[in-house]
């Protein structure tokens, strides 16, 4: 995949808070209330139309404490480019890119089950991996690594196999 630089995409820098580049790959962070705006700008105008990824990072600080990464590629062009926005933990929500990209829909189904980041405007956001009734986002760094004892009904652990 070929390098990109930032000064390339003029049409969204009014939305940009920061840019770097790091092993040949662009990660610009945007305002979260940007977020639609800018990708549908990526996609028409300059040919981001694969989503491969949505992901969520808990930087687990007193402000903009959770991250919401969405990879892009051009597949024409054959590049990469990686946006970003940061929420508050007290109201941690971005709005739905499924209108400009389908493949989010799963994605960031998975991002509110995991960390709890609410994607407004979703058709069906519900969860995915957890109960619907689980009160807790395990990907958060204050869940515990052995996870919560009672909170979820686990099955009972089958006897050992006998080996011949």
């Amino acid at each position: 995949m070929s390098s990109i630089q930032i000064n390339e995409y003029q049409e969204i820098e009014d939305f940009v808070l920061k840019a770097k580049e790091y092993a040949g790959e662009l990660t610009i962070e945007v305002r979260a209330d940007s977020i639609v705006e800018v990708s549908r700008t990526l996609r028409d105008k300059f040919g981001f139309d694969y989503l491969a990824d949505i992901t969520a990072v808990d930087y687990y600080t007193d402000e903009l404490r959770f991250g919401v990464a969405y990879n892009l590629c051009n597949l024409t062009d054959r590049k990469r480019l990686r946006i970003s926005v940061r929420v508050e933990e007290d109201d941690p929500v971005v709005d739905s890119v499924i209108d400009v990209w389908q493949a989010a829909n799963w994605f960031e189904r998975e991002c509110w089950d995991m960390m709890g980041i609410h994607f407004a405007g979703h058709p069906d956001l519900r969860r995915i991996y957890m109960p619907e009734d689980f009160e807790y986002f395990p990907l958060r760094k204050e869940f515990p690594l052995i996870g919560i004892p009672g909170s979820i009904q686990t099955p009972e652990p089958a006897p050992p196999k006998e080996y011949k």
